[in-house]
């Protein structure tokens, strides 16, 4: 029998006083305990202001605890990681102080050593108007935070290069244009010359082998870079610390030089240059308006011939008077 129905149902006798003997409550309380166990919920209870708690067995497996040993709350806190305990820290604190319940993802790390994401739930019991006690609910969601990691990862990497995606570059480009006052930043477009003939002649599988090494090349040439990402096709994006343009010429010239190189076997191999443009991120900066001045710049470099550089000129000043 499905346990979620199972539940509704016993919750449905609970509602309607349907539950009169000791027989058919022990009935339910065992149905309860089955179900949460299915899905490793857990209950806890914290006494206040001596920190007593109370779990029943699914919380003692959440966190690899011997049901057998005592139970002190200093040592559990332990076993949260840094960020969780400051974070459980500040909601719990905030709850005993406005009677307010919350709920929290956190990370633990058990007894045993495992990696674990717990889900809680917390209720704040008030006697007068002075915290008694706090209970609520501990679940395991780590196969969630897996699975939503999972996705995440494969939103924000590139598939053939390894690098970050178009929509990671995206969100952190739209980071990096709203903080520009803060530090100076700068945008290189890169587009790989020469690719659409690899892909022709050797195959897109040779085309794929040939994208990921120009990944690395160009991440090896720019070590700091904020972000090194593929956008699209034969084109790469890079955001760099960049102070000057006369800093902004040196990362794109190493971009220059590292990714003029031969691919391929005997005579079929084939040669690859790269053409640049690039733009400073200035104070105040519109995120689409940079990426027209970088995407301009490396168009007059294909128009010219490509295999080279060129620097965006910044928008002139607008005239107030």
């Amino acid at each position: 029998m499905n346990s979620q129905l199972v539940a509704r149902g016993t919750m449905g006798d609970i509602a309607a006083g349907n539950v009169s003997s000791p027989e058919q409550f022990n009935r339910v309380r065992d149905l309860f305990d089955q179900t949460f166990k299915a899905a490793r919920v857990g209950i806890w209870v914290c006494s206040l202001p001596d920190e007593k708690l109370t779990w029943t067995d699914t919380v003692f497996e959440l966190f690899d605890v011997d049901p057998q040993s005592p139970l002190r709350r200093d040592d559990i806190v332990a076993l949260y990681t840094p960020a969780s305990r400051q974070a459980l820290g500040a909601v719990r604190s905030a709850a005993i102080r406005d009677g307010d319940g919350f709920s929290l993802d956190a990370e633990i790390v058990t007894a045993r050593g495992n990696h674990r994401w717990i889900r809680i739930t917390a209720i704040v019991e008030r006697v007068d108007g002075v915290a008694t006690r706090l209970f609520g609910m501990k679940q395991d969601i780590t196969a969630e935070k897996t699975m939503f990691e999972h996705i995440r990862r494969t939103a924000e990497i590139d598939p053939v290069t390894g690098l970050a995606s178009r929509a990671k570059f995206e969100d952190v480009f739209e980071s990096v244009c709203a903080a520009s006052g803060a530090s100076s930043h700068a945008l290189l477009l890169v587009d790989l010359d020469g690719f659409k003939a690899i892909n022709d002649r050797l195959g897109h599988q040779t085309g794929d082998a040939c994208l990921t090494m120009a990944g690395r090349k160009l991440v090896r040439a720019l070590p700091e870079a904020t972000l090194v990402s593929r956008i699209g096709g034969d084109e790469f994006a890079v955001i760099h610390a960049c102070a000057s343009s006369e800093a902004l010429q040196q990362l794109g010239d190493r971009i220059v030089t590292a990714l003029e190189f031969w691919w391929g076997r005997g005579s079929r191999k084939l040669k690859l240059t790269a053409s640049v443009g690039a733009a400073m991120i200035r104070d105040s900066a519109v995120s689409k308006d940079v990426f027209a001045l970088a995407d301009q710049a490396l168009y007059r470099v294909k128009a010219e011939g490509k295999d080279g550089l060129r620097l965006a000129k910044d928008k002139p000043a607008v005239n107030a008077a």
